[in-house]
């Protein structure tokens, strides 16, 4: 693994991610016990992507750029400006909700405020939407770079390579991403696709194509780094395939111990990307076991304080269904 020091970011910064990391963790446990427990009708976990994801987002300007994630990407968001508050509105389907007032189902995030654009319940049609989005900067010769990401059985989809080739082609501003933790669903990796990376598919489109360990902070984030950069130079996209862990069952609806071995889930779990930073952030002398202790506290806090404030927030009426559906 790279060493953290080669990503530039300040100590600051570094434990500002690792902060991010963890609040990821911590929420979407929480989400699976309210799923658990009857509060949630759904939860698509993200536990095992989170370090990519906060060192994918890191690299992006959020305040300008705009994001146009999958179900997975609720770290992602929460870097680009969501709080653990706007999730769980979401996910209890709250009036409130910025994603969409209550009126989609858990993990579609969005928020108007902070660039964050919400996507359909079919798979990979984020795509095409933000290829759109990422052409209107050309257009209007703005700088901001656009981010997408799907799932390695996802970026099947007709529409991700239509996506792609017409980015391509007029060089947009778009950053593509492939999370590949290695089941779509309950399928594997040697059955969704022939060639041998995701990555390979970026040069078949005309630009560049990059596979990174999305375990390894500093090398994830100097990846998104320099494709961020080149692309707001007017230099077109690019795909990173981001190779992550997915150490939770697809969904709330699967059960994962019947299509993985034991030695796989055992395996699993000594790649949780969680644990390696926090071993790598003590070994390279950023934080303490303690100092690590403490965050874990205050998050734990500040996911109760928006559990409970979320809980307590009215529910959507029916007078109000045909609200924020259609433009006024």
């Amino acid at each position: 693994m790279k060493k953290l020091k080669e990503s530039g970011l300040t100590k600051e910064e570094l434990i500002q991610a690792y902060k991010h990391v963890l609040l990821g963790r911590r929420l979407d446990e929480r989400l699976w016990q309210l799923t658990r427990i009857g509060k949630t009708s759904f939860n698509i976990s993200g536990q095992g992507h989170e370090v990519g994801q906060v060192a994918m987002a890191m690299a992006f300007q959020p305040e300008k750029d705009y994001f146009l994630p999958y179900y997975r990407d609720m770290t992602a968001c929460m870097v680009w400006g969501m709080t653990a508050k706007d999730i769980m509105l979401g996910s209890l389907g709250k009036e409130d909700d910025p994603s969409s007032h209550g009126r989609q189902m858990p993990n579609h995030y969005g928020s108007k405020e902070h660039n964050i654009v919400s996507h359909s319940s079919t798979v990979s049609t984020q795509f095409p939407l933000a290829t759109g989005v990422a052409y209107a900067a050309q257009l209007k010769k703005s700088d901001y770079v656009t981010l997408t990401a799907t799932g390695e059985g996802s970026a099947n989809q007709g529409e991700v390579q239509e996506a792609m080739n017409f980015a391509g082609v007029k060089k947009l501003p778009l950053i593509f991403v492939v999370e590949n933790n290695g089941y779509a669903i309950s399928v594997g990796t040697d059955e969704q696709y022939a060639n041998e990376t995701m990555a390979e598919r970026g040069p078949a489109y005309g630009f560049p194509g990059i596979r990174v360990n999305g375990n390894d902070f500093a090398e994830t984030y100097l990846a998104f780094k320099q494709v961020v950069e080149e692309a707001r130079k007017g230099n077109g996209p690019a795909l990173i395939e981001l190779m992550v862990t997915r150490l939770t069952s697809h969904s709330a609806d699967d059960d994962h111990s019947v299509y993985r071995t034991k030695e796989d889930l055992e395996n699993m779990k000594k790649n949780d990307g969680l644990l390696l930073f926090e071993k790598q952030l003590i070994d390279e002398g950023y934080m303490t076991r303690e100092e690590m202790t403490d965050i874990d506290a205050e998050l734990k806090k500040e996911i109760n304080k928006a559990t409970d404030e979320a809980e307590a927030m009215p529910e959507p009426t029916a007078d109000t269904i045909l609200d924020q559906i259609y433009a006024d």
